[in-house]
């Protein structure tokens, strides 16, 4: 797979001295036509994580034909930021994906986002949350990504204890709060156990999402707790399931 596959790092964003790149993985082999396309937000809380998180992901989609991304984006622990910061970032990453797509070989049109805990929630509000957007960027380009894969994500920025991170301001940022008709087909991969980010808030935001008419499912995975699906956990079992619903989606 690496030899048939190529990686590379992009600046997609800068803030003050801050630059955030975007580690590109895409399929070595001239496309015919452009491709479909998804970028990863890596977990850890809004306070630390590294992109690296989805590397795995992205060389098994970049083998399967998609150009993948692995975004980085401002966390506590390095930039001083709350998740507002890094649901900006994750719109930015989104738009400029797009705004970039005839050079990266990318189908505008079908450009996925991704991610796991904050990660998966920085994806869910890039779909769902309104605002956010940089107003130095080109606002006629959406941020808003055409389908979503999240894995154990909060949608919910209300339940506690993590409520706390958002300063009061969990709503705000909450994709269950913004659910309504058009959102993104949505996968959702979640461990039945999950301790931090409870199986019940992603039925409940799943439920809510077809209420609305929009596509969406969860498979819950029996025994299986937060980050279940991580590269390198229990011998990949549970990474190579999820890989298996993974090419499910974007197959379709």
């Amino acid at each position: 797979m690496p030899n048939s596959i190529t990686e590379r790092e992009l600046i997609y964003k800068t803030i003050g001295d801050v630059a955030l790149r975007a580690h590109i993985f895409a399929p070595l082999e001239p496309a015919t036509a452009p491709r479909a396309a998804v970028v990863f937000f890596f977990g850890g809380g809004w306070v630390g994580g590294t992109p690296s998180q989805f590397f795995p992901h992205c060389r098994h989609l970049a083998s399967r034909g998609m150009v993948a991304v692995s975004a980085e984006y401002r966390v506590r622990n390095s930039h001083g930021t709350t998740p507002f910061e890094c649901v900006a970032d994750g719109k930015s990453a989104v738009r400029w994906l797009r705004a970039h797509a005839g050079e990266l070989g990318v189908d505008p049109s079908r450009v996925a986002g991704g991610g796991g805990s904050a990660g998966g929630h920085v994806a869910a509000c890039t779909a769902l949350v309104p605002g956010l957007d940089e107003p130095s960027e080109d606002l006629g380009i959406s941020s808003a990504p055409d389908a979503l894969l999240l894995f154990n994500p909060v949608v919910d920025a209300t339940f506690a204890p993590l409520s706390e991170r958002f300063g009061g301001r969990g709503a705000e940022l909450s994709p269950r709060h913004y659910v309504h008709p058009g959102c993104p087909p949505t996968l959702i991969l979640h461990g039945v156990d999950d301790q931090t980010v409870p199986y019940a808030q992603v039925v409940d935001f799943c439920e809510a999402m077809q209420a609305s008419g929009n596509v969406c499912e969860v498979i819950g995975f029996e025994g299986k707790t937060h980050g279940f699906f991580n590269h390198g956990r229990d011998d990949n079992v549970a990474f190579t399931e999820t890989l298996r619903h993974t090419d499910r989606l974007f197959a379709a």
